[in-house]
This record gives structure tokens, C-alpha cells and sequence, in this order.
């Protein structure tokens, strides 16, 4: 057999590879990335209403285990809460979601760091071979996740509507009737310490933290966009965090699972560092910026409210 159409097929592969992490912007190095990523449960493709934090369009879902279902030709009605019970100021994917996103995005990053997808990796492994693993592992993955969102109905959401009121245009998703869901100050309280623990434990590169404070689909992107930085001999760090305004955009509840969507304007200093001479490489070390995001977080039962996606403004 030929080994040309190998090295035309691993070539394909390579420059994917390059693509998709030349497509990553170091001047957006905080945790996210500057993508939208993640799930919203059953929202997941519909825009979270405005509030006065973020009063223009969020960007829709770049990345997420959450199929997207085709839009109906009708025009539902959805119902927002109101401001007033708004202000505060400084996953959808189910256990299959999160197994195979968690792992996949640990490896890719033990890869990188020279380790191995499980561990240990030969030495004599180039950086261009761990592109051509990381697009086929990132295929694999997702290809045997849709096989498991193909089985998962919508049915079995939580009884009872959010309410009556604001209209959505006629391209619009349905939303499933949902329950509805309060928040309390502690709530918000909580928001904002993850907000600041989410970025720390981004910048230490510490997977471990971070899976105890975001969903394992946040965790795997956090760990895709780390092992970009390894594999490219830059580390980002993110100090000086402050909430500056922040209010609910929605909150709901499907099933035993609980949602609040909740725009964030913070300050921070983001700065890209190579790694073997701490020389910046993008960003600003010393002048903070303001960033204007929309996070989601859920939980269950009782649990902690874990993130489940970030979303970029304008």
C-alpha cells in the first residue's frame, strides 16, 4: 500500500489543527477565551433576553455538546422576569456529555504538556502529530456524543410556564415550558465568587479547581484553550478581577436541574506570557480592561451552582 494518501490525509489533518488554534485570539486569553461556548439546557440556541448590563445581541453558541434543533416556522411566546428582580453588583450535557468532554479535554492538554493523551507519551512525538491526535480525538469524541444526544427527548421538562408577556420573533426556537426559579442574593453572591475563582484557577492552570467550580463540557474547553497555550510555549495569566456591574438576564428550571443566566461587566488584567522567558507576548500586565460577558450557571437539587457556558457581547 501507497503511504501517500497517509501523508495527504495527516496533512489534512495538520492544517486543521493549525486552523483551529490560529483561530484562538491571545488578546482574549481570559478563561473562555473570548468564544461563546457551552450549554443553557434547552436555551442553548436561543439569545439570552438583554438586561442594562448587556443591553445589545449576545453572540450565539460557537461551541457546545448541545444539538441543535431545527427552528420552528411559528412564532412562540417567552416570557422574561422583570428588572426588578435583576440587579446584583461586586450543561445542558448530561453524565455522557460530561464524561467524554472532561476526558477529552485533560488528555489534549497532558498531551501538549509533553505527558501523553493518558499519561505518558513517547518522547519521539512532534508537536504536528499531537495536532493530527487532537483533530481526530476532537471527531471521535464528537461523533460518539451525537450518538448518545440522538436518544435524549425533550420530554420530561418541569411543568409550568415563566410567566406571559414578551414575544420572539418567527425565526425563533420554541422554549419548552419551564418552571420558574428565584434567585436570592445568596445566589448572586455565589455568581460573583465563581466569576473570581474561575479566572484564578484558569490563570494557575488548575484543572482540578476548575472542575470543582464549572461543568465537565466548561472544563474540557478551559483545558482545549490551556493545552493551545502550552503548545505554543505561552501561559495567560488574569489578576486583579473586579465585578463592576452585574444583573440576571433569566433563570429556570427543567427538571431537577436549576439555570441563571446573569451579565457580568468586570475589570481584570489579561496578559499572554512565554512561558521560558516570562516576556509578554499580548495583552497589557499593568492596565486593567473591562470585559462584558454573559454566564450561565447550573445546578442540581441542592448542589453548587456550577458554570455551564460563557457567552461574549456585541
Amino acid at each position: 500500500m501507497s503511504l501517500v494518501p497517509l501523508f495527504r490525509v495527516a496533512g489534512v489533518m495538520m492544517m486543521v489543527g493549525l486552523m483551529a488554534l490560529a483561530s484562538v485570539s491571545t488578546a482574549e486569553a481570559r478563561a473562555g477565551s473570548g468564544f461563546s461556548s457551552g450549554s443553557r439546557g434547552s436555551f442553548t440556541y436561543s439569545p439570552p433576553p438583554s438586561t442594562p448590563t448587556a443591553p445589545y445581541a449576545v453572540q450565539p453558541m460557537q461551541r457546545s455538546f448541545t444539538p441543535q434543533a431545527p427552528a420552528p416556522s411559528y412564532a412562540p411566546s417567552y416570557a422574561q422576569p422583570t428588572y426588578a428582580n435583576r440587579g446584583f453588583f461586586g450543561g445542558a450535557g448530561g453524565f455522557g456529555t460530561g464524561l467524554l468532554g472532561g476526558f477529552l479535554g485533560a488528555g489534549l492538554f497532558g498531551m501538549l504538556l509533553g505527558h501523553g493523551f493518558g499519561g505518558g507519551m513517547g518522547g519521539g512525538m512532534s508537536f504536528f502529530g499531537l495536532l493530527i491526535q487532537m483533530a481526530l480525538l476532537y471527531v471521535a469524541v464528537k461523533f460518539v456524543f451525537g450518538l448518545f444526544a440522538n436518544r435524549l427527548s425533550p420530554a420530561g421538562m418541569g411543568a409550568g410556564a415563566m410567566g406571559s408577556g414578551l414575544g420572539v420573533g418567527s425565526g425563533a426556537p420554541q422554549r419548552p415550558a419551564v418552571r420558574q426559579v428565584d434567585v436570592t442574593p445568596e445566589d448572586f453572591a455565589a455568581f460573583e465568587q465563581r466569576l473570581y475563582a474561575i479566572q484564578e484557577a484558569y490563570s494557575r492552570e488548575d484543572l482540578g479547581g476548575l472542575r470543582r467550580m464549572a461543568t465537565p463540557e466548561m472544563v474540557a474547553y478551559f483545558a482545549e484553550d490551556l493545552a493551545h497555550n502550552a503548545g505554543h510555549g505561552t501561559v495567560n495569566r488574569v489578576s486583579q478581577v473586579k465585578l463592576l456591574q452585574g444583573d440576571l438576564s433569566e433563570a429556570w428550571g427543567e427538571g431537577a436541574v436549576d439555570y441563571a443566566t446573569v451579565a457580568m461587566r468586570f475589570s481584570l488584567i489579561d496578559a499572554t506570557y512565554e512561558r521560558s522567558s516570562d516576556r509578554v507576548v499580548a495583552g497589557d500586565p499593568v492596565t486593567p480592561q473591562q470585559v462584558t460577558e454573559v454566564w450561565t450557571f447550573r445546578r442540581e437539587g441542592s448542589g453548587p451552582w456550577m458554570l455551564s457556558a460563557i457567552q461574549q457581547t456585541g
